[in-house]
This record gives C-alpha cells, sequence and structure tokens, in this order.
C-alpha cells in the first residue's frame, strides 16, 4: 500500500508539472520543500477596530489557510461569507488546527466601521468584484484573530457539491439527527440525516452544511458538521479507490473553487501532505465562542444581532495557530 501511495504521489506529480523530471517534480512537492516560504495575504496591522493582538510572526514550515463557503448561487456576483474556518498546519509537529469562526461575528471593516462578519465579503464584493471581497473577508478575519492568513481558498454551495460528486460519495461522521427543515433544494425539505457515519452524495452534503434552524445550538452545531464534511472529503479522497481520482481533481479544481491564491502545485502538494493523515490524531477542533448581541450595525444603520467574541478565550486559542 505504501508503494502505491507513492507511485501515485508521483503520478500526481507528473500530472501537475508534466514532462520526464517526475522524480524532481515529486521531491519539489514534498511539502516540507514546497512550503518553505508561504506568502502572507492578509494585512498584518491592528486598525482602532481591531479585536485582535499584535500579528505573530509565523515559524518556518508552519502556515495557516482561510477556507470560506459562500452563499453564492449560479449566476450571482456576490455572496456572504457562510462557512469560515481557520485551519493551521505544522509540517514541524505534523499537526493540524481547525477553528470555526461565526459568521455573525462582529469586526470592523476599514471605511465602514463594525459589522457581521458574514457581510463584509458581499459589502466589497458588490462595489470591487471578488478580488476585492475574499481581500477583505481575509483582512478583517487576520485582524480580528491577530493571526496572519498565508492562503485562502473560498467555494460556495455548487462547487462543494461538484467537489464530492467528483469522489462518488463520502463518509460523514453525523454526531446528531439533522432534520432539513431551511433545504438548498426544496424537495428535500423534512428529510432527516441520521447520526452515525453516512456515505452522502454532493448533494445530501450541501444539505447537511447549510441546515441551522433545526439544530440545538444552531450556527455553532452548523460549524462542526461543516468541519465534520471537510474531514470526510479529506478521509475518501485518501481511500485507495479514489487515490487514482486525486490527479484529476486537482486538474479540475478550479471547477470546484470560487477564489484562491493557492496554485495547482501548492494544491498538489497539500494532498501529500495528507496522504498518511489520522485524522483522529492529527486533528484538533476549535470553535470561537461569544456572546450574542443586539449592537449598532455601521452599515445597515441599525441595531444587529452580533456576536461578540470573548476575547481571552479567542487569544488562548489562537495560540495554537502562531
Amino acid at each position: 500500500m505504501r508503494k502505491l501511495r507513492i507511485f501515485l504521489s508521483i503520478l500526481l506529480a507528473v500530472v501537475v508539472l508534466g514532462g520526464g523530471v517526475a522524480y524532481f517534480a515529486y521531491q519539489k512537492l514534498q511539502p516540507e520543500n514546497h512550503f518553505k516560504n508561504v506568502p502572507t495575504v492578509s494585512k498584518t496591522r491592528n486598525n482602532p477596530g481591531s479585536q485582535g493582538t499584535t500579528t505573530p510572526k509565523m515559524k518556518e514550515n508552519v502556515f495557516n489557510v482561510l477556507l470560506l463557503g459562500s452563499d453564492e448561487r449560479k449566476g450571482q456576483k456576490v455572496g456572504h461569507s457562510d462557512s469560515i474556518i481557520l485551519l493551521h498546519v505544522d509540517l514541524n509537529k505534523h499537526k493540524y488546527n481547525m477553528a470555526s469562526i461565526p459568521r455573525d461575528t462582529r469586526v470592523y471593516l476599514d471605511g465602514y466601521g463594525y459589522t457581521k462578519l458574514t457581510s463584509v465579503q458581499y459589502i466589497k464584493q458588490a462595489t470591487g468584484g471578488t478580488t476585492a471581497g475574499i481581500k477583505a473577508a481575509v483582512n478583517s478575519i487576520s485582524q480580528l484573530t491577530g493571526i496572519p492568513v498565508n492562503y485562502y481558498v473560498e467555494t460556495n454551495y455548487e462547487g462543494l457539491q461538484s467537489m464530492v460528486d467528483a469522489l462518488g460519495t463520502i463518509d460523514v461522521d453525523v454526531p446528531f439527527d439533522v432534520k432539513l427543515t431551511h433545504p438548498w433544494y426544496p424537495e428535500n425539505n423534512g428529510k432527516v440525516i441520521a447520526q452515525g457515519t453516512q456515505a452522502l452524495d454532493g448533494e445530501m452534503v450541501t444539505e447537511l452544511v447549510h441546515e441551522r434552524y433545526s439544530l440545538k445550538n444552531v450556527d455553532y452545531d452548523r460549524q462542526l458538521l461543516q468541519a465534520k464534511v471537510l474531514i470526510g472529503i479529506a478521509k475518501t479522497a485518501l481511500q485507495p479507490k479514489n487515490l487514482t481520482k486525486l490527479p484529476n481533481l486537482v486538474d479540475k479544481s478550479s471547477d470546484f473553487v470560487i477564489a484562491t491564491n493557492m496554485s495547482k502545485t501548492d494544491i498538489a502538494s497539500l494532498g501529500l501532505l495528507v496522504k498518511n493523515l489520522n485524522t483522529d490524531k492529527q486533528v484538533t477542533y476549535y470553535q470561537l465562542k461569544g456572546t450574542s448581541k443586539s449592537m449598532y450595525d455601521d452599515i445597515l444603520k441599525n441595531n444587529n444581532s452580533e456576536i461578540v467574541l470573548d476575547q481571552t478565550a479567542l487569544k488562548k486559542t489562537m495560540k495554537h495557530f502562531e
């Protein structure tokens, strides 16, 4: 099995980089080599409205990836950030930390004032396009957490569905029964995704990460479901039956992604990074929590329900992302 994984990893390098330099490419794609010098795409300054702390300098072979899920529908040019997960990769320790950030978190947007985090991307997309929207979201999250963002990847529900369908189905550890009350597809209203390990296709994965109204802890439970789906995608993609699909998935990554600063070789190297991933031992999941308050929104010009993060807990959690 180990030889098969190595062979397929070299095959992945050939597909991405081509030609007769496969072994050299394979060595260059090794995460410890490929990610030696990573970019920082977020602003490192803390503006007067920032809730974060002084931005730390990242260690070597350590970087952060911001994963965003947009509610943008087909044909639309703007969308809200519906899923926000910060992924910390430590190549030295082979550890991965994930933190879900509430979409309704109160943040400061330069030039506008205080508003919900979910609205930042929408506002800047509407005035400056996709790139302006994603950069604004990245900067707001970096300033909120005090943590630099090196890479970002954004998808939407259709992209997620296509990604899962490219694998066939994915196995998701569903932590509780989920009744669909606000489905992406109306015909799924009232269906229940049962607790336990479920093999789900793209449509039902989309429904799972979209539901929140029927959940006991509402958005916090939805965050957990979103994290479970990410882990499910990684575990399923690395099953022996799916390893041969990885080169094609990398080649077609633009079909699943709205915006990213990662190249295909970056994505391929990430694939090598997780080829021996043990999610139970190597992945730690956090949730950033706070208090929901009715507060004045500078964009709405009215009070709005927003989450003010617990600053002590935030700083403690972000220590795991430095």
